[in-house]
C-alpha cells in the first residue's frame, strides 16, 4: 500500500469507527493500517497516527 493509500484509508477508518488509527511500516517495508489500541508493534514503526477528534 502507498502512503498515499494509508493515508486515506486511515482517515476513512477514523472518521468511520471515531478512534485513533496508527500507520506502521512493516518489517518488509509496506504500510498498514490499524487502529492504535490494537497496535502492539514498535514505536518507531509508526509513520503517522490519525487522531478523528483532532481532525
Amino acid at each position: 500500500m502507498s502512503l498515499n493509500q494509508a493515508h486515506a484509508f486511515a482517515f476513512s477508518l477514523a472518521t468511520t469507527l471515531m478512534v485513533t488509527i496508527v500507520i506502521f511500516q512493516a518489517g518488509d517495508g509496506s504500510l498498514s493500517v490499524v487502529p492504535a489500541n490494537e497496535y502492539d508493534g514498535d514505536a518507531a514503526a509508526i509513520v503517522h497516527e490519525v487522531d478523528p477528534f483532532a481532525l
